[in-house]
């Protein structure tokens, strides 16, 4: 026992030793500092297209290219970030420029939809629709930063799909990164960020830009907000997709609850969730590593035949943390943006209802906010991003 004391009262000493010779100003061994969040960790280029190309490419997606001015240079650019709980980790992006001889250009922040498979984002997939919207925007002579948020694209991990603040910390660094791939280029940026996005884009639009006008980040202002076709009630959406009333229920709903059970802990076990045989794959399929097709195969439509009916009646009426998370995620839109706000949404939409961009306008309007809702008509949801985006680039360029 004397030995022991000894031994822990040396090593007492010997930490009060290292201290007492800190005080008196002995050198110490230099520790390095932290890399900055948003600091560029690696460039790939992946596009560099004349004009008349982006037009075509445009064209084969369905999207209006009349605006297109100028060629457009692209590259993936992989940048230091934080994780859900504050962690050091990457994220990749695509960040596209005009070919044009502007220096100080315009940014836009694109804000992608819900993506199950890594390698579905514009900065991994040549023929994604937002690499296609990226091109768009860069073609009428602004810059894009397209983040692909965390742990999609050549970020690690899971996606933390749905989770508020590292969607607007990977956006805000996404900036940061590509202003400074800007500026290697001799290139700097207007501080007024447009900021659009479809799908789980559109409240992730409306976090980013409260983000930016509360002050996160002092490079960078509010320039302007056009979310597209958005789940702005995300309660309402995941109660419909419980109830099957809505395109594709049961994959978005597995999507969704897979992902806020390993950030939040929904349940013990999965089976308390799924069915059975899905209880056992479900943790597998939503990976970031198999594509929607291979998921969609896997899952029968329905939730109710994925899903126990207690599970479903839980996020009908949700209570506790699943009410808790759910929260700030029904209220993006409540607050005054000090710029426009133009929500775009479309009345054929199956998957997310347009009473979603209601949701919001209805929000914006009680705090007194000058906005605008557009319906783009009887396309589906995807077909709305084809139809909206044209009109928020004109904006956007303006």
């Amino acid at each position: 026992m004397k030995l022991k004391h000894s031994k822990k009262l040396a090593g007492i000493g010997a930490i009060a030793a290292v201290g007492l010779t800190a005080a008196c100003g002995t050198a110490q061994p230099e520790v390095a500092a932290e890399p900055a969040r948003g600091s560029v960790v690696s460039v790939v280029p992946v596009a560099d297209l004349a004009a008349d190309e982006v037009s075509t490419r445009l064209q084969t997606a369905g999207i209006d290219a009349a605006q297109v001015r100028f060629g457009v240079s692209a590259q993936r650019v992989v940048y230091r970030t934080i994780g859900t709980n504050g962690e050091p980790t990457t994220a990749s992006q695509l960040v596209a420029f005009p070919k044009n001889e502007q220096s100080d250009l315009g940014v836009v922040s694109w804000l992608h939809g819900t993506t199950v498979y890594r390698g579905d984002v514009a900065s991994m997939k040549e023929q994604s629709t937002d690499r296609m919207v990226a091109l768009l925007f860069a073609a009428t002579g602004q810059a894009v930063s397209a983040p692909d948020y965390l742990g999609l694209g050549e970020g690690p991990g899971p996606h933390p799909y749905g989770h508020p603040e590292a969607t607007v910390s990977a956006a805000l660094d996404g900036l940061r990164a590509a202003k400074e791939v800007a500026g290697s280029h001799g290139r700097t940026f207007d501080e007024r960020v447009r900021i659009s996005g479809f799908s789980q884009g559109g409240p992730a639009a409306m976090m980013v830009g409260r983000a930016l006008q509360e002050g996160a980040d002092p490079a960078f202002s509010l320039g302007g907000l056009a979310p597209i076709a958005g789940p702005f009630h995300l309660s309402r959406f995941e109660a419909d997709a419980a109830a099957d009333k809505i395109e594709k229920a049961s994959l978005y709903l597995a999507y969704f609850v897979t992902a806020w059970d390993r950030m939040y802990g929904l349940y013990d076990s999965p089976g308390q969730a799924f069915r059975e045989p899905y209880a056992a794959q479900v943790d597998v399929l939503f990976d970031g590593d198999h594509k929607t097709q291979e998921i969609a195969a896997a899952l029968p439509p329905a939730a109710k035949d994925v899903f126990t009916e207690q599970f479903l009646g839980q996020v009908r009426n949700p209570t506790g943390v699943l009410q808790e998370r759910l929260r700030p995620l029904d209220t993006t839109c409540d607050w005054r943006p000090e710029v426009p706000v133009h929500v775009f949404h479309a009345s054929g939409d199956r998957d997310v209802s347009i009473t979603h961009a209601e949701h919001c306008q209805r929000q914006l309007v009680a705090h007194g906010a000058e906005q605008q809702l557009t319906d783009v008509g009887a396309v589906d949801h995807n077909g709305s991003v084809r139809a909206a985006v044209p009109q928020v680039a004109l904006e956007f360029s303006r």
